[in-house]
């Protein structure tokens, strides 16, 4: 019987949690599922062979991606429409230097070093995308 009481607590924890998707899942931003590839041999994405440069395309993502190098180890993807609205020709970010803007008129901008919004009013941080290197490929996907 004690067992049974020690046990009780456990259970109804394990049954409490949900998994960390569920909680941060953002919903205003669809989930679409890619992969692409550059090669960073080419010369259209020479630039992201250099720290704190940047790429931009808005073939993919919604309205498109921005990637950064952070130190040629670590490269970040994030989606260029703002978390914090339902997409919208105003939430299409744009990216200067390493601030990513919205239009909508509510002053949102982003940092896209770390995700996180730097102004204006919201809960979620930018849309992150999953990037791998290898070699001189890096792979971008969700």
């Amino acid at each position: 019987m004690k067992r049974i009481l020690l046990l009780l607590p456990l259970f109804f924890t394990i049954l409490g949690c949900s998994s960390d998707d569920e909680i941060n899942r953002n919903p205003y931003l669809p989930h679409l599922n890619f992969s692409v590839q550059f090669d960073l041999s080419l010369p259209e994405y020479n630039q992201l062979n250099f720290p704190g440069n940047k790429f931009i395309t808005c073939n993919y993502g919604i309205n498109g991606i921005v990637i950064y190098n952070l130190n040629n180890d670590q490269y970040l993807a994030y989606e260029l429409t703002d978390p914090n609205h339902v997409p919208q020709p105003c939430s299409a970010l744009v990216v200067n230097g390493t601030e990513a803007t919205c239009s909508c008129g509510d002053g949102n901008k982003y940092t896209i070093i770390t995700g996180e919004q730097i102004a204006g009013t919201g809960q979620y941080t930018l849309k992150p995308y999953r990037v791998v290197r290898s070699g001189s490929v890096l792979e971008i996907s969700n």
